[in-house]
């Protein structure tokens, strides 16, 4: 059964969310952002039902045992009809489309399988949308790497050009040209509210994706064996995962009562690491927990400067990031290592839920009031 959302109202986060007539629809519920958004919104009580693929083998969600806390589907984005029937059944009256295919490396492997999901997915959750008078918003989750990218480090903004080099990158694009097709449609024939929102490399405990910095750090924990570091001089605007997760709560819900602007950046205030200082920020806080080897010679171009400037939402709802990337890096270390000490994942998340609540010195119930 899932959480009953009738009681605990006195809760004042999110009351905005809580108070429209449907529950927020959540795709890609069973993905590392996912499960952070749906224990996120569990403590918003903030009803939520979600749509997605089956979890992982050793997911978050799945260590989390997240399967049934929330009412849900499993089941592709990609299929048009089992989309419609749920939206149909639950009548949601917010969405938050995370669903996708995420991985740069993977994007090689599988291009067509990318920009499928990416695309159309995106293409369907909208058509289906437009088509029911009791949505009233959606937000679409892009990427920092929709941008045109010279490597020059200059910090990125909502209105620089974009460009897709990689498969990922492009259907992320393309994804974005979606999000503005229907945002025409929306001034031409009327509809919900559409949003995109690009954030950096988010991090947390919980992620188990392939080739990526802090998953591959988490397995090597486990196995023992050496991290593997491709790029050591690429800077990334690390973050923890709820600093955006919060901030796409916050564009939603300002969403129903205020005209916001298409796009929005979420980003650390500090300027972006280099994967050799996040391993050396690593090592001095803990030289006992990984050992690090370089190696080159991969034939995957990636980026190698990103950087990506928030002011926007600052200035528009007053959202900031709660945690600088070396705190960030430092939440996501402690998770992993409360976990090979025998730690609870549910619990784990907890406490980075409630000290990310407490976090800067604010009221929590400034941040979604």
């Amino acid at each position: 059964m899932g959480k009953d959302y009738s009681s605990d109202m006195e809760n004042p986060l999110g009351q905005g969310l809580r108070g429209l007539l449907g529950p927020l629809l959540l795709t890609g519920h069973t993905g590392f952002k996912g499960t952070w958004m749906t224990f996120l919104l569990e403590h918003l009580n903030v009803p939520v039902v979600g749509y997605s693929l089956p979890a992982e083998k050793n997911s978050l969600f799945e260590r989390a045992d997240r399967t049934g806390v929330i009412p849900e589907v499993f089941s592709d984005i990609r299929d048009y009809k089992a989309l419609e029937s749920f939206i149909d059944l639950h009548k949601p009256s917010t969405i938050i489309h995370m669903a996708a295919q995420p991985l740069v490396l993977k994007s090689y492997e599988s291009p067509r399988e990318t920009f499928d999901v990416n695309v159309m997915g995106t293409v369907n959750i909208l058509d289906v949308a437009f088509k029911k008078d009791f949505v009233k918003a959606i937000i679409v989750v892009t990427t920092d790497k929709v941008y045109r990218n010279d490597n020059s480090g200059r910090a990125f903004i909502e209105t620089d050009p974009l460009e897709g080099k990689d498969p990922y990158s492009a259907s992320k694009v393309g994804t974005e040209s979606v999000v503005t097709a229907w945002q025409q449609i929306a001034r031409v024939s009327g509809g919900p509210k559409v949003i995109s929102v690009r954030a950096g490399n988010v991090i947390g405990g919980g992620d188990f994706a392939r080739d990526r910095l802090f998953p591959d750090i988490a397995r090597s924990m486990f196995s023992e064996a050496p991290v593997v570091i491709r790029n050591p001089d690429n800077t990334r605007p690390w973050q923890h995962v709820l600093d955006p997760l919060l901030g796409y709560l916050m564009v939603l819900e300002k969403s129903q009562t205020h005209i916001l602007s298409p796009h929005f950046n979420f980003a650390p205030s500090d300027p972006s690491l280099s994967v050799f200082e996040v391993i050396n920020h690593i090592l001095k806080a803990a030289p006992e927990v990984i050992s690090f080897e370089m190696k080159t010679g991969f034939t995957v171009q990636e980026s190698r400067s990103l950087n990506l400037e928030a002011t926007k939402a600052f200035m528009e709802f007053d959202w900031s990031p709660r945690w600088s990337q070396r705190e960030a890096i430092d939440k996501t270390m402690n998770w992993w290592i409360g976990i090979k000490e025998g730690g609870n994942p549910t619990s784990l998340v907890l406490r980075d839920l409630e000290d990310f609540l407490r976090a800067s010195g604010n009221s929590p119930s400034n941040f979604l009031s």
